[in-house]
């Protein structure tokens, strides 16, 4: 990598645009960077989960798709570039089944809530899903993996099954939807 990063200031973007790996430049609010947000900032979300107690095999998890995430946003900045691919969704998949396995079936939706390690897995959920949906917007427009928006969807549910564990963990009750409560009527 050398002194890649050796200056952060370089004025480039003042303009309005941005620089991809490819060397072209594109308006900083074009669907590929706005993805690339996305990304970095579930990326940056991950990481304030990361500051939570969590077990050694959560936090190597959580790391592993920290780096994958990174990949991710790798390919994005350099159109035709593929960095994920079905191991990754698979690594996923397997994750996310074998924390299932020990949680009782879910018989009601749930809020977001818990924990403060699972609220935080919830925000990052939430994220991921807009990252998801951004990816599909780009794949509209311009070439795109399909195991990158595969990948975002595996990690969404990924994070709503972790939030869940992480209550387990954590001795606290999943906050449960409650459908049935009193409403006001819509006159008042």
């Amino acid at each position: 990598m050398g002194n890649r990063l050796s200056r952060i200031t370089t004025r480039t973007g003042d303009d309005g645009s941005t620089g991809l790996g490819d060397g072209r430049r594109v308006a900083k609010d074009c669907p590929r960077i706005a993805l690339l947000g996305e990304v970095d900032e579930l990326n940056s979300h991950l990481g304030v989960l990361l500051c939570e107690a969590l077990s050694d095999s959560v936090r190597a998890q959580l790391v592993e798709i920290q780096h994958d995430l990174f990949d991710l946003g790798g390919e994005v900045a350099v159109p035709g570039h593929q960095a994920i691919d079905e191991k990754q969704v698979l690594r996923l998949e397997a994750w996310l089944t074998g924390m299932n396995a020990e949680l009782t079936p879910l018989r009601e939706f749930i809020l977001p809530g818990g924990c403060r390690a699972a609220a935080l897995a919830h925000v990052a959920r939430a994220v991921a899903r807009r990252a998801e949906r951004q990816a599909v917007t780009l794949a509209r427009a311009e070439t795109l993996s399909a195991h990158t928006v595969h990948y975002l969807n595996r990690l969404s549910d990924a994070l709503f099954v972790l939030a869940r564990s992480l209550n387990v963990a954590a001795g606290q009750p999943d906050v449960l939807w409650r459908h049935e409560r009193v409403r006001r009527p819509a006159s008042q």
